[in-house]
């Protein structure tokens, strides 16, 4: 495969099945690889990738974590299995279509450019609430690391699979989609952003995103990886 895409799945049972059937309508499936992670789920996601999901072939591979430790830590297991020459991740969710990762594949298949490429979504149809929070954060992060580094944790997120070897030292939490654009940024990737819409949730609802309450932890535990991470110290 060229192309290997993370998805780690925590709590996601009710939209497991309907994830699957649009990625098996993926419009580059020839090219692509998707890991499935269950991620240490406490519902019934297990069975359902146990029982339910036929994927049976060369495109789809499943990879468990008996305990959820969380969701840095699951990409990175779902990662260890990637054999395609770009790696990359998106949601179990569907809240950014599969379909966003095209714009990303079809510039690294017509690019003329040489070198190293870090591709990563730009969200739009975003609150106001959710743009604040991001904001607040890329003025956070350019203080830190001297690096503009805006909507941290977009998605989808693709790049050559040379870069793994310098997250030796990612985060288990969400800080790793920090971690992972610091260290492009850090190895003068080619950086190239790309507009993804973000829909609402059809189906289940989200692990950590329960309001502003939720933000604000969320904001504050990034914050402190992210001094850990400008140390080099391991964020788990």
């Amino acid at each position: 495969m060229k192309y290997s895409i993370v998805i780690p799945c925590y709590n996601e049972s009710e939209n497991l099945e309907n994830m699957v059937n649009v990625l098996k309508k993926f419009e580059k499936i020839d090219i692509t690889e998707f890991i499935l992670v269950e991620n240490g789920s406490k519902d019934n996601s297990k069975e359902v990738f146990e029982k339910k999901l036929k994927l049976d072939n060369k495109h789809f591979k499943k990879v468990y974590v008996d305990i959820n430790q969380g969701y840095g830590y699951g990409l990175q297991q779902g990662l260890k299995k990637a054999t395609g020459d770009y790696v990359g991740w998106i949601h179990a969710d569907l809240q950014v279509s599969p379909q966003e990762l095209i714009p990303l594949i079809d510039y690294i298949e017509t690019s003329n450019e040489k070198g190293k490429y870090f591709l990563k979504g730009r969200r739009k149809n975003r609150s106001l609430l959710d743009c604040f929070f991001t904001s607040s954060m890329t003025i956070f992060e350019f203080i830190i690391f001297g690096k503009r580094m805006n909507d941290i944790g977009a998605i989808p997120v693709l790049f050559n699979k040379e870069l793994l070897k310098d997250l030796k030292k990612a985060p288990y939490d969400f800080s790793i989609e920090l971690y992972t654009y610091y260290q492009a940024k850090k190895n003068k990737y080619k950086i190239k952003r790309f507009p993804v819409i973000l829909e609402k949730r059809k189906k289940g609802v989200s692990s950590w995103d329960k309001g502003i309450k939720s933000k604000i932890k969320q904001s504050i535990v990034i914050m402190k990886d992210s001094i850990k991470i400008r140390k080099g110290e391991q964020v788990k």
